[in-house]
């Protein structure tokens, strides 16, 4: 048994999906371990796409089992249409194949509107950026004690009662305080009946499910949401999600003590972001709109357009001091082809001084400037290299640099959406 972790180093969108996608088949159980559907997956394979909000990204391999551990907050509409539209595409979803921690915490209609509500009573900086999917204010029930776990949803009796002490409080909020028209409970309660009967069949105990793969020697990977700088204790506070995305979580958020063996770094070849929130190596110009073009940088869940920069080594420390990383997994390094000059981001001056690390003051990311280097591009498209050894040289250059500077092994290289788009290197 070698159990394994996977976790996206920047803001996310590094191309977690792919990387989970491919080293599924060393693996035999995925679990997803934290977050919401306010994160996308995107696969391609066989030229297909496919976009994965809430199921582990290990579905589209038959023989595997997937997991949703109880640190995910689950949104059952969302989970019903994904089923549906994967078993349109002819791939079976059965609870044998995939099952749902009875401790997910679920979100509900009345998150989602009180998400909106106060993203539209906030103004200017003052936006976090939120995809308005009732992420925050489900994970907030969690901590209030008041929320409700996807167990609750085989008691109908239960649901209603805690629908109806839930909307004692949201309804105050919604209309005295953001203005807008109270939730009718038994509105809720139609909504959330029918996805009950739906869910309740792939409900299981997730943490018995794990140790009992452990105990018969399964590979067990554990697979993350968004990146570490949306972390909510140690990403770019405020402008961050409403989980612990570092490798830490993954036993509290599974249910089960990970055991380190291979943790994979996901390393996009540049840096981007989604949303609000401080971007010290931003280019709102026109490379950066180069970028956000050649690397189809849209938002998987949200369909807006991810803001782009160079490669910020200063971040990527961050990431690997607080995730340990055995290895990284180098994303979209294609993207980069035809450039004459490559920037990378060595460290900040940050009030005079150059630091190494991001400053850990609040709203300190916006005062810092990025110090560069200059490294050589390549003209090379290398979207169809299938081998270490034809990349071009400075291509080579750039992908040991990064070592150098993390100190961590590239172990994958993409050079394009498709799974057969990967080098693996020895």
């Amino acid at each position: 048994m070698s159990n394994m972790i996977v976790f996206g180093t920047q803001w996310g969108d590094e191309g977690k999906g792919k990387i989970v996608d491919i080293l599924t088949e060393e693996a035999d159980i995925i679990v997803r371990y934290q977050g919401g559907n306010n994160a996308g997956h995107t696969l391609v394979t066989g030229g297909k796409k496919f976009i994965l909000h809430l199921i582990p990204s290990g579905i589209l391999h038959p023989s595997k089992t997937c997991l949703i551990g109880n640190g995910v907050v689950l949104d059952p509409q969302v989970f019903c249409a994904e089923i549906d539209k994967l078993s349109d595409s002819g791939i079976s979803i059965t609870p044998e194949r995939l099952s749902i921690s009875k401790k997910t915490h679920i979100i509900m209609p009345y998150h989602k509107d009180l998400d909106q509500a106060r993203e539209i009573a906030k103004s200017g900086k003052d936006k976090i950026g939120t995809t308005g999917r009732g992420i925050g204010p489900c994970y907030e029930d969690k901590m209030a004690r008041v929320g409700i776990r996807a167990g609750d949803l085989q008691n109908l009796d239960l649901i209603r009662e805690k629908i109806n002490k839930a909307l004692k409080e949201k309804n105050t909020l919604l209309e005295k305080l953001y203005l807008q028209s109270p939730v009718d409970s038994e509105d809720v309660f139609a909504h959330i009946k029918p996805l009950a009967r739906r869910l309740v069949p792939f409900l299981a105990d997730v943490s018995q499910k794990i140790q009992e793969a452990c105990e018969k020697g399964q590979t067990v990977l554990f697979e993350g949401a968004q990146g570490v700088q949306l972390d909510i204790d140690h990403g770019t506070y405020p402008y961050v999600t409403s989980s612990n995305t570092v490798t830490g979580n993954a036993s509290a958020g599974a249910g089960y003590l990970y055991n380190k063996k291979k943790v994979v770094g996901v390393v996009k070849a540049y840096t981007t972001r989604v949303g609000q929130g401080p971007f010290p190596t931003e280019q709102d110009n026109e490379f950066g709109a180069h970028m956000q073009y050649k690397g189809a940088e849209f938002g998987s869940t949200t369909g807006r357009k991810r803001r782009c920069g160079w490669l910020d080594l200063a971040i990527l420390r961050e990431s690997v001091r607080l995730c340990g990383p055995t290895e990284i997994a180098l994303t979209k390094l294609d993207v980069l082809s035809g450039l004459e000059t490559i920037k990378i981001c060595k460290g900040y001056d940050y009030q005079g001084q150059l630091v190494e690390y991001p400053p850990q003051e609040e709203n300190s990311m916006e005062l810092v400037n990025p110090v560069y280097e200059d490294f050589p591009g390549w003209s090379q498209d290398i979207s169809g290299v299938n081998s270490w050894k034809n990349m071009p040289e400075n291509a080579r250059k750039y992908v040991r640099l990064i070592e150098d500077y993390l100190k961590v092994k590239v172990s994958i290289i993409s050079v394009g959406p498709d799974r057969d788009q990967t080098i693996r290197m020895s």
